[in-house]
């Protein structure tokens, strides 16, 4: 896009009688427009309880409707978040106004889990103490057999 230039012509330009005054002309690069399609994945936004108490203390002093309103489009607000924020507010839960994390809540830690944890642990070893000790009895049983084997054969053969 070309543009005329809105710089003030300077005094050596004007000195040349003869030439017929033309401004100069400068280009301009075009405004950036921004894409349609949403480049950065949306957040969730969450809110303080001190946050919270700030805009419904707000909102409780404006004098009419209007400034209600006003604070919402100023914080970017939906006012079923207000009414929300109040319903908490006055079932006077102040922990009711904290952002709630979503997702799988975590389970409340159970006393009796470190020792459940450590009982398993000593039955693992003890299962494996007892794979090895059947495995060695089992090899044993078959040394006893062939040392049978080989005194018998050792006693017919000696007798024939």
């Amino acid at each position: 896009m070309v543009m005329p230039s809105q710089t003030a012509l300077s005094p050596d330009a004007g000195s040349d009688a003869g030439s017929p005054t033309t401004s100069p002309v400068r280009v301009v690069s075009a405004p950036v427009v921004p894409t349609a399609e949403l480049t950065s994945t949306p957040k969730r936004r969450s809110f303080t309880a001190k946050y919270k108490l700030r805009i419904l203390d707000e909102t409780d002093h404006a004098a009419d409707t209007g400034g209600v309103s006003a604070i919402l489009r100023r914080e970017g607000l939906y006012p079923s978040a207000l009414t929300d924020w109040r319903r908490a507010r006055a079932a006077g839960t102040l922990g009711a106004l904290q952002p709630r994390h979503r997702g799988p809540q975590k389970s409340p830690n159970n006393p009796l889990h470190a020792e459940l944890s450590k009982a398993n642990r000593k039955v693992a070893a003890l299962r494996r103490r007892l794979d090895r000790a059947e495995a060695i009895i089992a090899i044993q049983k078959k040394v006893a057999a062939l040392l049978d084997e080989m005194e018998q054969t050792q006693e017919r053969g000696g007798k024939s």
